[in-house]
Order: structure tokens, then sequence, then C-alpha cells
């Protein structure tokens, strides 16, 4: 705080020599002082504000995050923050149900649900048609059910495959693609029994059911079953269900392809994007990542690059593919695939940027795990063995990036070091086999544990 008496505009947008006679928080450059700062009702209004906000989180996680989720629910980046922030803080996110769900992000059982208002293709009206026909008649039991009761005219085509693929549908029926076979019948069932009841007529099996003495909800439901369904097929694979999720909701919920990585993704990666900026400029860096978009671009010179937006568990980012490189790899940059990824960073006007020199899928990436017993690990003579045979196998130092993780067993532990990308070998197969000739039991382990 710095108290001033006078004033004086020295010809810059809000530069001021020192001067006003209030209390202000100043930055201070080259003898000026910025006047772009808040005044003592400013500062206390923002103080109370930012109090209030770290009580609600503190006392009301649940609550306070899903507030948070709705608020930015049309910033992607942001959601992805907000929900690694949840898992970090034990609260987890479900994805949308069809006989749960609101409007917006919402706390329930110690979960925070997915809104209806965050898929895309489900408008305000189709919510609204979902809520009314659930309030008004209970659960859906069946695709039927909800074709039946909802408005058709509100809810679509696309809109019912869109709750499909994001999985609204999964508590009644876990096979998405059987739903969605069923669906392109379902449908025009729906429609017929709704063109039926606006002219007046009954459907038959809706009057008889099994006999006049049938309640109506008994009724209804012997009209459900008669609705057609398709073939049974086998439900679409993980990696298909994930794809859609992502495109309908923004990011992964039920799942993350990189979730299955999270024990052994440490060992290769010791920091995540989010923690990118914090990284001094030409740091060597390895990450594991979701390719969501591959930009190409075309040089002064005519030669081509891209611009990858990728993404860990914790943030979306961009990287940087040169000519050189991209000539090289351009074949593995593909969407929606799984890449570990070699690279550097790079900070061009006050930005962060990742430089990627390699990348290789995660299902062909090979470990060599190599054992050391404690009293290996600390023989300076076998450590120094070791690191002549790791140096001999790393000598193309653009080829050999295939890691290296000591595993140092006693009676009671077991921890798995990596060693430094100086000893990143080129031939996992053959290192191997050289480490054994040496008496050091090693072996390769693929990074998806196949």
């Amino acid at each position: 705080m710095i108290k001033i008496a006078t004033r004086k505009y020295l010809g810059k947008q809000n530069v001021y020599d020192i001067g006003v006679e209030r209390d202000h928080n100043f930055v201070i450059k080259n003898g000026l002082i910025a006047a772009n700062c808040f005044n003592k009702s400013h500062s206390t209004a923002y103080g109370y504000v930012t109090y209030q906000t770290a009580y609600l989180k503190a006392n009301y996680p649940l609550e306070y995050m899903a507030a948070l989720l709705t608020a930015n629910s049309g910033d992607t980046e942001k959601v992805q923050r907000y929900i690694t922030n949840c898992t970090n803080m034990g609260i987890s996110i479900d994805p949308p149900d069809i006989n749960r769900s609101g409007v917006d992000f919402t706390p329930t059982a110690g979960k925070i649900l997915f809104g209806f208002s965050a898929v895309r293709n489900v408008g305000q009206n189709a919510i609204a048609s979902i809520l009314e026909a659930r309030n008004e008649t209970g659960e859906f039991k069946s695709l039927a059910d909800f074709c039946d009761r909802v408005d058709l005219r509100a809810v679509n085509r696309r809109t019912l495959e869109s709750l499909i693929y994001c999985g609204a549908f999964d508590k009644i029926e876990p096979n998405r693609q059987q739903l969605i076979n069923d669906s392109e019948l379902v449908y025009d069932w729906a429609q017929s029994r709704a063109k039926d009841r606006a002219t007046g007529q009954g459907n038959l099996f809706d009057l008889l059911g099994d006999g006049f003495s049938l309640t109506q909800n008994k009724r209804a439901n012997n009209a459900f079953e008669t609705a057609p369904k398709s073939k049974p097929v086998t439900d679409l694979p993980p990696q298909k269900k994930l794809q859609m999720e992502k495109e309908l909701l923004g990011f992964y919920v039920s799942d993350h392809p990189l979730k299955s990585l999270r024990q052994i993704a440490p060992l290769l990666t010791p920091i995540n994007l989010s923690q990118l900026g914090e990284q001094r400029e030409d740091t060597r860096l390895c990450a594991v990542v979701m390719l969501n978009n591959v930009k190409k671009v075309v040089t002064k010179k005519g030669d081509q690059m891209a611009i990858l937006q990728i993404e860990d568990l914790t943030i979306q980012s961009e990287a940087v593919v040169f000519p050189k490189t991209y000539e090289r790899i351009s074949s593995l940059l593909q969407v929606d695939t799984r890449l570990i990824i070699w690279g550097k960073v790079d900070r061009r006007d006050e930005q962060t940027q990742f430089i990627l020199e390699d990348a290789e899928p995660v299902e062909t990436v090979q470990m060599v795990m190599v054992e050391l017993n404690p009293q290996q690990a600390g023989n300076m003579e076998d450590l120094h063995r070791l690191k002549t045979i790791l140096q001999d196998h790393s000598v193309d130092k653009e080829k050999a990036k295939m890691p290296v993780i000591g595993i140092i067993q006693t009676e009671t532990s077991r921890k798995l070091v990596r060693l430094g990308w100086q000893f990143c070998v080129q031939d996992s197969r053959i290192t191997v086999q050289a480490l054994q000739n040496a008496s050091f039991p090693a072996h390769i382990k693929s990074l998806t544990g196949s």
C-alpha cells in the first residue's frame, strides 16, 4: 500500500507519476506507476467475495463445484480443469442420466451429476419435455417408454441419439449400440402412436392389454413390450464410447483413455501438462497424451508443419511440430490416439509452448525393466557396469527413446525408479539380452501392460 499526495498524467494510457490522494496497490516500473488498480472500496468488496467463495468451497465442496461447473459449462477448458479439481478433491462426476439429471450440474449422493444443458444437440425445449414427462408419470422404464411419453416434436432423432451416445440411457440399457439400432424402429413406432392419440384413435393393445380388468399402468407396460426391436448386437468398443462422449460433452466423463496408464505414466512423465508453464525454457520433457486435433500449417518456404491439440488427465494444451519432425512422424498424428511425446519447453511472446520432437503410439512403447537387489543398488561397481551397458545401447540419441526402469526389490518393498533420459536405449530387446548376459535380471514391459 502506497499513500501519495499528488497526481501528474504523463501522456500514456493509465500511467501516472506518483500521485492520487487515495490508498492504492501500485505497480512501479521505471519510476512510473500503473494506476489501473483498485481503491479500498473495490479491494474490500473483492476480499469479501473471496472469503465467501473460500468458505463455500471448504464447507460445501459438492455444491460449490457443481455451481462452478454450471457457471462455466460453455468453456470446455475451464470445465475440464474443474473436473480435474473435483477428482483431486475426491468428488466423482457422473455422466448424464435420463432419470436423474436436471438442467444443470447437480450435486447428488456425494457426486456431481451432469446436466442435460451440457449435452450437445439437446435444446431447451427437449429438456423441458423430458423433465415434464418424468415429473408427471415417473421414471422412464425403457427406450420405448421414453419415446412414447416425451414430445417428439422437441426430442428429435438427433437429440435421442446424442442422449444414447453420451450414456444417459446406460442405467436402462448399457448396450449403446443396441439402443441406437432400436431407436430407428422405436422412434417411428412412437410417432405413429402420437399421431393416433392426436386424432383420437386408440391402439388395440392399449385398450385390451391382457384384459379389460388391467390397470392403465399395466396396459401401458404391455404396449411398450410390443414396441419393435432390432436384432441383438454387441456393444460399441470402449474407445468408441469414449470418443462419442468427448464429441457430445466436450470431454471424457464415464472414463478416460489415459486412466489405465495412471499408475505407470508418472514414471515416464514426472509432471503433467498443467505444470508446463512452471518449467524452465528448453527443459526436455516427456508426456503421455490424447491427440484431439491436428491443424496442418504451410510455412513460407512451402514446408508442412502442424499445431496439435493435446490433453492429459489434467488439462488441454497445444504442441507445435516443426517441418523436419512433422515429415518424420506425420503418419502417427491421428486424432483420438494415445501418444507418448518427447519435446522441450519454449516461451514466445510470454506464452509457453511444447515443441514436439518425437512421438510414438502408447501401444508400441516398450520399457526395459531391470531388477536390482539392495546390495547391487549400493554397489558402485555394479552400478558402473549397468551404466556402461545402457550407454553402449543409447549411442544414437535421436533414436534412443526407450525408457529404462529400475526395480529395487527388498523383502518388504518394491520400488520403481526411472533412470535419466541419457540412459534411454534404442533397441529394448537387444538391451535386455545384454543386461541378462551381465547377470542383471531384465525384461520388457509395454506401457499398456499387455
